[in-house]
């Protein structure tokens, strides 16, 4: 029987409303490699992305893009109290300088705007590059305590996996294809200034992250110096 010519995008369009997909045979990168050895952080969130302020509670996270060059990799970190993005990294690798670049960035941020990150936890998959020596090194020089969840539960990290989801729908899928790392890597600044200072958050009130946290700094009564 002779079939009926008809445009992708139609067929598309008709497979979306009928809730089918067609099959991939693109293989994904697995980017949680977990370390081996005892792991022997608590999980000292359980799946309360609840902070009370910024800096108290920060979640990370990997995810992967395809590009005509190869898959790019995505470290990103996020402070749960206002979703705000404090630190985030592109490479054409796993290594651990990936997402230690990231924590660094975030350091640097908070840091340079006088934060003090004394009372921080860092929660994070059980992936090797959040085990590494160095990165468990450079939360404890800023008195960070690190946290993680269980293995392979994608619900202990929910809050990380969710922003991993929102980044591939507003700017990925969005504004793909990819070359490469490179073009990828300015659409990705641009994003995050525009996540951070002008997007909307449903659950900040409609407002940006960044306005957010200047709101509830405003409303939060200044520190006394100890003796004052």
């Amino acid at each position: 029987m002779d079939g009926r010519p008809i445009a992708r995008c139609t067929v598309a369009r008709l497979m979306k409303a009928a809730g089918l997909r067609g099959v991939s045979r693109v293989k994904t990168p697995r980017t949680t490699i977990r370390a081996t050895g005892p792991d022997l952080r608590p999980d000292l969130v359980e799946r309360a992305f609840t902070a009370p302020a910024p800096n108290r509670l920060w979640v990370a996270d990997i995810t992967y893009v395809k590009t005509f060059s190869g898959w790019v990799y995505a470290s990103f970190v996020l402070d749960v109290f206002s979703r705000r993005i404090v630190g985030w990294q592109l490479a054409t690798n796993l290594y651990t300088d990936l997402a230690l670049d990231a924590l660094n960035r975030g350091i640097w941020t908070r840091r340079h705007a006088g934060d003090d990150l004394s009372q921080l936890v860092h929660h994070s998959d059980r992936g090797v590059q959040y085990v590494a020596i160095r990165y468990t090194e450079r939360l404890s020089e800023v008195d960070a305590v690190a946290s993680v969840g269980s293995v392979g539960d994608s619900y202990d990290n929910a809050m990380a996996e969710a922003f991993n989801s929102l980044f591939k729908a507003e700017l990925v899928r969005k504004r793909g294809p990819w070359g490469g790392l490179n073009d990828l890597e300015l659409a990705v600044a641009e994003y995050i200034d525009w996540y951070n200072h002008r997007r909307l958050h449903g659950e900040l009130g409609l407002i940006p992250p960044v306005e957010y946290e200047a709101l509830h700094a405003a409303q939060t009564p200044a520190r006394q110096p100890a003796g004052a």
